[in-house]
């Protein structure tokens, strides 16, 4: 499969990695002048969590190839847009007229309803989806980073489709198991929140690598996510649909400790959170601001989001 990863982040590195050596044919889209800032080649210091139950320390010079320009004769099979929240409507609208007949695997954090967040991309061409890992550039460039054995990945608008049904392939190529969410939608905007609670307490630390093993505030956000689950209801999610995925928000306590234990102690999960020292946190300020907004639009009470 011909595959774009859109941007250089760290989220597109990563998985670019996997999918490249499972044969695929990657390259990366980087703003004008950048690829030649960038080189021929990522330094990369990261966990590989799909085969090892503790994971695999990898450290190597990926030999990514970037380009500053798409076109819809490229002929790619596969678009990954992996952005900020903030900035998918700005991607999609570069993107549309750039796809062809291109799938786009929009992988990440979405907080409006789904398709009108990529408009104009074409609703059939779009799957959603959500990575398991994650990492940041360090200021030398260098890419810290760990990933899981698994995504999440669905449609907005139909049953499993064919396009679907090609990303569930290539990431079951490269190693990866990609579970099938029925309600994408509910499931993206659960993690939303979850992400408001983790991003609470980082604003609160300093940046997201300090809740490593910290259970207090691990069990914070943990409760601030609870706390906001009637936001969810207001918008009309099934919360019942997602009672895996809530677990954690049901038993804040216990899970706050467990978690605490697990950031501390599992490389996979100290590498994924330990990475992120930016202390800016753009798209986390992003998160907890869009949060904040919806809880007062549709009057629901958020007093930890509001201190």
């Amino acid at each position: 499969m011909r595959i774009l990863m859109f941007g250089r982040g760290a989220i597109a590195t990563i998985y670019g990695r996997v999918l490249a050596a499972a044969g695929h044919d990657v390259e990366f889209y980087v703003r004008p002048g950048r690829a030649a800032e960038y080189g021929d080649e990522v330094r990369m210091d990261w966990v590989d969590g799909r085969r090892a139950l503790l994971g695999r320390r990898v450290r190597e010079n990926y030999p990514a190839r970037f380009r500053e320009s798409i076109d819809p004769d490229d002929g790619f099979d596969l678009v990954v847009l992996s952005v900020g929240h903030h900035r998918l409507a700005e991607a999609a609208e570069f993107l549309a007229p750039r796809l062809e007949s291109a799938t786009v695997l929009v992988f990440g954090n979405v907080w409006g309803e789904p398709l009108e967040a990529v408009a104009p991309l074409p609703a059939d061409q779009v799957v959603f989806g959500f990575p398991g890992g994650g990492g940041q550039f360090q200021e030398d460039g260098l890419l810290v980073a760990a990933i899981m054995p698994s995504v999440v990945v669905g449609t907005a608008h139909a049953p499993t489709s064919r396009r679907e049904g090609e990303v569930l392939a290539a990431f079951g190529q490269a190693g990866i198991t990609a579970r099938e969410e029925r309600d994408i939608r509910g499931w993206l905007w659960l993690h939303f929140i979850a992400d408001a609670g983790m991003y609470a307490q980082a604003v609160s630390k300093g940046s997201l690598s300090a809740l490593v093993g910290d259970r207090q505030a691990l069990r914070e956000a943990f409760a601030t996510t609870r706390e906001l689950l009637p936001l969810l209801r207001a918008r009309g999610v099934d919360l019942g649909e997602h009672r895996r995925a809530m677990l954690p928000y049901r038993f804040p306590l216990l899970m706050g400790a467990v978690t605490g234990w697990a950031t501390a102690l599992v490389p996979i999960a100290r590498r994924a959170l330990g990475a992120h020292t930016d202390t800016d946190m753009v798209e986390g300020r992003a998160v907890l601001s869009d949060t904040l907004r919806k809880a007062r639009q549709l009057h629901i009470p958020a007093p930890r989001l509001e201190t």
